[in-house]
């Protein structure tokens, strides 16, 4: 299990059953958080969050004084995202960009393209010519490159190495590289290379794979005889929902990550999370509505589900939580259900069985009315749900310390 901070513990306890579900975001924890991850680094790595994790405004703007900039992945997010941080350095990633996200992209001066495939790049060099005469345009090909050490073994989600729609093959990089270096495209600056290839990895091997991508551009920069000024190595640093107090070690990766940049003089790394920063400030709480036994097994029914949070569906885990008992009296006449053994299944209110939040969670004695706070859920969680399924009623949104002075919380519905 994990428990709710303190603030959280007793902002869930004060809701009311009309307001539950909730999202309910500690954001003293996630600055104290991201402030650990930013001492950790050295200085000249940047720290570029993925605003794919979690784009709610109060989080991207509480990580504002930590981050160097955004990286976004859709017209969308970069509409977004210039609204809630406005003038916040953004790098625009993502395969399948349309002509009119990326002229909107132009237009709003964006710093960096992280262009995946020569389509892309011919694309982007029309529109810059004629959208943003006389201006250079910060380019970063995304390469899909093999790793064949065993640095990605384990990883919980393959974005490269492999076949995928990520990135350009390796054996178009000649071509690339001198296409952004022979006169071809003047509006265009190669300032480096991109490369996003797991996420799930530990610091030692996010540090096997930086290493491997220096020493793959710093090759193909000799090769051509251009200047590696930057190299972005993506984010995918682990959170383990099974086991939610151990914590990627930034501090090891902090330390590798300077040996790498003293050995790579000139070159700025950068790094791009999004779970890792903002998965553990958020927690969904919800009601039990009932408990109740089947074929030797107890299931609590919870308000909401994983249309709401996906997560646990989606990754095939158990999210992890903690009950919170009601110490209300029961205001109904009808008698309260409660469970008889020790172990019971949560799920939400969905007409499918994969409608299933946690297994066998420890909770002798669970009766309707008691309350849930499922942990690690400020990243990929509402925000990847569908949402519309049954047309339950929407979550609250609660972010703590927020920016209303009467209560320190700032709330909306979705």
């Amino acid at each position: 299990m994990t428990a709710p901070t303190p603030a959280v513990r007793d902002h869930v306890l004060a809701l009311t059953e009309e307001e539950l579900p909730a999202y309910v975001y500690d954001l003293k924890a996630l600055r104290d958080h991201v402030a650990v991850v930013r001492g950790a680094l050295p200085e000249p790595v940047e720290l570029y969050y993925a605003a794919k994790a979690n784009p709610e405004p109060d989080i991207l703007r509480a990580l504002r004084p930590f981050v160097d900039g955004y990286e976004i992945s859709s017209g969308g997010e970069l509409a977004h995202v210039h609204g809630a941080v406005p003038g916040a350095p953004l790098a625009f990633g993502g395969p399948g960009k349309t002509p009119a996200e990326l002229a909107s992209a132009l237009n709003l001066r964006v710093e960096r393209f992280h262009v995946e495939s020569v389509y892309e790049l011919h694309m982007l060099a029309s529109l810059a010519a004629r959208l943003a005469p006389g201006r250079r345009i910060a380019v970063l090909p995304r390469f899909n490159l093999p790793v064949d050490d065993g640095s990605l073994d384990g990883s919980s989600l393959a974005m490269g190495g492999r076949p995928t729609p990520f990135g350009m093959d390796p054996g178009q990089a000649d071509e690339v590289v001198r296409l952004l270096t022979d006169g071809t495209y003047p509006q265009l600056e190669l300032r480096g290379v991109h490369a996003h290839l797991a996420s799930g990895l530990e610091a030692e091997q996010q540090l096997a794979v930086a290493g491997f991508l220096l020493r793959w551009a710093t090759a193909l920069a000799e090769r051509h005889g251009f200047s590696l000024s930057e190299l972005t190595i993506g984010g995918g640093m682990a959170v383990d929902y099974t086991a939610p107090e151990s914590r990627f070690d930034w501090a090891a990766y902090g330390k590798g990550l300077e040996h790498l940049s003293a050995a790579n003089p000139g070159v700025t790394l950068r790094i791009e999370p999004g779970r890792a920063l903002t998965a553990y400030c958020g927690w969904y709480a919800t009601e039990v509505l009932d408990v109740k036994p089947s074929h030797g097994e107890e299931f609590a029914v919870v308000r909401g589900g994983t249309h709401h949070l996906r997560t646990p569906a989606t990754k095939g885990h158990d999210q992890p939580c903690t009950v919170l008992r009601s110490n209300a009296p029961w205001p109904h006449d009808w008698p309260r259900s409660a469970a008889r053994g020790d172990r019971v299944t949560l799920t939400g209110q969905l007409c499918t069985p994969k409608d299933v939040l946690a297994r066998h969670v420890p909770a002798p004695g669970l009766r309707a009315g008691d309350r849930v706070v499922f942990g690690v859920a400020g990243a990929y969680a509402w925000n990847i749900s569908h949402h519309d399924f049954l047309m339950h009623p929407r979550p609250g949104f609660h972010f703590l310390p927020g920016t209303r002075p009467e209560t320190g919380t700032t709330t909306y519905r979705a």
